[in-house]
């Protein structure tokens, strides 16, 4: 299997990244230990997650196997922060609190001291991007992140935050989680894909089958599969 490099990082990951917003919602522990032996088994390395998959459970799962596998150094984890957790509004964003708070929790859950690369999962206008990236190099420094990215976010933004760390001297963004597939590609395209591309930014696209739509299962006067992602 040919590995990749995203950004500008020293990371070397498998070109397949494996997703884990399922872990903790369709499959249980024990599917999700099936999944991830059948995914490292095949060469895979790069697992994605993020503090809000199924409430923290995700993390939770892909720390319990790192532990059981005793593999924490052979896999590169990503995970991510910022979404809102559960009902208390207050738990979402990228202030400087809640950043600091977050990571911690995630580290615990994931039963790991460093995170490789942690990730803005959306953008958050009520917060001056200078302290958020000013976290995030803090992190940085002190040894509990590898690299950030982020995910979610329109290119105007990306740029800012881009401009923002290289006048500051701060950690910037090494990745771009987009939404990208078949059905969706106008925004990436256009507009994402050449400041990636101009940055050196590495790129970790989501939702590549539009949620099992391009897989077929979905069919014109039939009626929907009776499953949670169904429903959704």
């Amino acid at each position: 299997m040919i590995k990749r490099k995203p950004g500008h990082t020293d990371l070397i990951v498998s070109p397949l990244c494996l997703g884990g917003n399922v872990f903790g919602w369709t499959a249980d522990e024990r599917g999700s230990f099936v999944v991830l032996d059948a995914y490292v088994d095949g060469g895979g390395d790069f697992i994605d997650t993020a503090d809000v998959y199924s409430g923290g459970e995700s993390e939770s799962i892909l720390g319990r196997w790192m532990s059981t596998r005793k593999n924490r150094d052979r896999v590169i984890v990503a995970t991510k922060v910022g979404s809102r957790m559960g009902s208390d509004p207050h738990a979402q964003g990228l202030s400087r609190r809640y950043i600091l708070e977050e990571v911690e929790a995630s580290l615990k859950r994931l039963q790991t001291d460093y995170i490789d690369l942690y990730q803005s999962h959306r953008d958050d206008p009520s917060t001056p991007l200078d302290e958020t990236m000013a976290t995030f190099d803090e992190l940085v420094r002190q040894g509990k992140v590898r690299y950030v990215g982020a995910s979610n976010y329109s290119a105007a933004r990306l740029r800012e935050a881009l401009r923002v760390s290289e006048q500051h001297g701060y950690v910037r963004y090494e990745c771009l989680q987009p939404p990208y597939n078949l059905v969706n590609r106008t925004e990436y395209e256009r507009e994402l894909e050449p400041l990636c591309l101009e940055q050196g930014l590495g790129v970790i696209t989501y939702s590549s089958l539009a949620s099992g739509f391009l897989t077929g299962k979905y069919r014109q006067g039939k009626a929907l599969p009776s499953s949670p992602r169904a429903k959704r």
